[in-house]
């Protein structure tokens, strides 16, 4: 297991995107542009916990050749907490769904990547959000204590323990991000916007000095992890000589750079034919990794836009791939660009 306080500052983090960081975008990440960390989709303990429990168990497929990866939850009862977290450290829960969808269990290489445990407290999906779950704990801290206490049993001292969260429901909240480091976490992720803010503003740098202030006073072994508008390496590095911020999560900008963890910037000099074979790699390892449809093919189509972009023709190329209706589908649509990109 690495020891992420131990790591070069930044480290660099892969953010929990729902249908995007699945086990095979986190593949291709891995092998292209490694982050040193990565997060899984955020998924819900209540039901892995529940008998509905097999239609989430692909969010959790792991495999050995991904970076080490941060398990993110979130749901309303603490004892699921508990439970689902107690599986993940013993690997039951990543074995089972790594068996269900024809995967290896987890060796030793494997087993030594799952460094720990994230709690989603920033989602702002007004379904959530109703339910009294995620970033509704800005507003709750007595169940988000319960919560936290509830993950640290599970995790035993067998991995670390972090939450993500924003910073703060309709204003900058001191005392929510006080109460966060009252709890002595291993790491906090902090997105730089308030949950009414989703992401129609700028995220507010401005505030991390404030922040970092409070964690020095309150906690100072927590990492501090700063979220949101960061696109790239470099800005994260300028970030971390700016602030002094312990490590940077990448979300939405492998959208539109999935090399934006290298210390070089490849993605500019890929041809358009380089773009559609990067796809088409993707694709290849979505139908060996879902190989009884567990993902449907609307996951897969949403990744076009970050492969096929930037050059001309891209939009209209978009057009004619989003509307294929299978990964087969997909694939010969993409083969046959790719032959054609070749002789040009």
């Amino acid at each position: 297991m690495i020891n992420v306080d131990k790591s070069p500052k930044p480290f660099f983090v892969l953010a929990p995107m729902y249908d995007v960081t699945d086990t095979v975008f986190r593949q291709i990440i891995s092998d292209i542009a490694p982050p040193d960390l990565s997060m899984s989709e955020f998924v819900n303990v209540d039901g892995l916990a529940s008998v509905g429990r097999d239609k989430l168990l692909p969010k959790i497929v792991f495999n050995s050749s991904e970076t080490p990866i941060i398990y993110q939850f979130w749901g309303k009862k603490p004892e699921n907490y508990k439970k689902i977290i107690e599986q993940v450290f013993d690997y039951s829960l990543i074995n089972s769904a790594n068996v269900l969808a024809g995967q290896k269990k987890l060796g030793k290489a494997g087993r030594e990547k799952i460094i720990g445990i994230d709690i989603n407290m920033g989602c702002p999906d007004k379904a959530v959000v109703k339910n009294g779950c995620c970033s509704a704990l800005i507003k709750d801290h007595a169940l988000a204590d319960d919560i936290i206490e509830a993950a640290r049993q599970g995790i035993a001292g067998r991995g670390t323990l972090s939450v993500k969260t924003r910073i703060g429901f309709s204003e900058f909240n001191q005392d929510w991000i006080r109460f966060l480091l009252s709890k002595k976490l291993n790491m906090l992720s902090i997105h730089l916007r308030t949950v009414k803010e989703m992401s129609k503003v700028p995220a507010h740098f401005e505030l991390l000095p404030e922040i970092i202030k409070l964690r020095d006073e309150i906690s100072p072994e927590t990492l501090l992890v700063a979220n949101g508008d960061i696109k790239s390496r470099q800005q994260a590095i300028e970030l971390h000589k700016r602030y002094k911020i312990d490590g940077a999560m990448i979300g939405t900008g492998v959208f539109s750079n999935p090399f934006a963890f290298s210390e070089n910037n490849s993605w500019d000099s890929f041809t358009p034919l380089n773009k559609i074979e990067l796809y088409e790699k993707h694709v290849r390892l979505f139908k060996s990794t879902w190989k009884k449809n567990e993902r449907p093919i609307v996951t897969l189509n949403k990744f076009c836009k970050i492969y096929i972009n930037g050059f001309d023709g891209a939009k209209e190329l978009r057009e004619i791939l989003m509307q294929a209706k299978s990964a087969d589908d997909l694939e010969g649509k993409l083969n046959m660009l790719s032959k054609e990109y070749t002789t040009r």
